[in-house]
């Protein structure tokens, strides 16, 4: 039996129920939580608080790196790009496992913002995607700088107290470091400066949204 080719509406239908998993379904990761489980200290009810928004806002930061990497990999041109990303996004789900069952633990909650960051990102990462796949390798290299220092950021504010937290924040940014690497090595392109800095514009906007909503 041939193999059946897909269309623009089963892509369309794909891209779709993967958006619902991510907004509405449990994640799953393939590692560990980072930080060993029992034992950690109980935090003071306004460093729990403090680390609720702040893994509130890296949450957010994942569902918009699914959604990146998604619609990167829908308007890739070379297949080799196409599986490189869909590959980053499937290590970025643990991330996001990691932030939710961390929400759960501080009895927080995720970002009511979430479906509008998926929406964003999805269509910035399909069109960088048309732009070619240097472009495209060229952005996601600079959105991974960006993220590794956000999340140093939130290393340097997390409460002391919160070594799971801490933890998890950290292997994060191990991973965000190497997911940047890889795009250098597949052939990224520099952007321009004027868009690198609409980007951090773009993620002062989202983190400060997630961090109250």
């Amino acid at each position: 039996m041939a193999d059946r080719a897909f269309g623009i509406l089963d892509r369309l239908i794909g891209e779709i129920d993967k958006a619902i998993k991510v907004l509405a379904s449990p994640a799953r990761s393939n590692r560990a939580l980072p930080g060993a489980a029992g034992g950690e200290l109980v935090l003071e009810p306004a460093d729990a608080l403090e680390s609720g928004r702040l893994m509130r806002v890296n949450h957010s930061g994942e569902v918009a790196a699914q959604a990146l990497y998604q619609g990167q990999a829908l308007t890739a041109r070379q297949p080799a790009v196409a599986a490189a990303m869909r590959r980053a996004a499937a290590e970025e789900m643990d991330h996001l496992a990691w932030c939710e069952q961390r929400l759960r633990e501080l009895n927080g909650r995720t970002s009511l913002l979430n479906p509008l960051w998926y929406a964003g990102s999805f269509a910035i990462g399909a069109l960088a995607g048309a732009l070619g796949d240097r472009a495209s390798l060229g952005f996601i290299a600079e959105t991974e700088k960006q993220v590794e220092a956000h999340l140093r950021g939130h290393l340097e504010r997390l409460p002391a107290a919160d070594h799971r937290s801490r933890a998890i924040v950290d292997q994060m940014t191990h991973d965000e470091v190497a997911h940047g690497a890889q795009a250098e090595s597949l052939g990224a392109n520099e952007l321009p400066f004027l868009l690198r800095s609409a980007m951090r514009l773009t993620s002062r906007v989202m983190t400060g949204g997630s961090y109250w909503l």
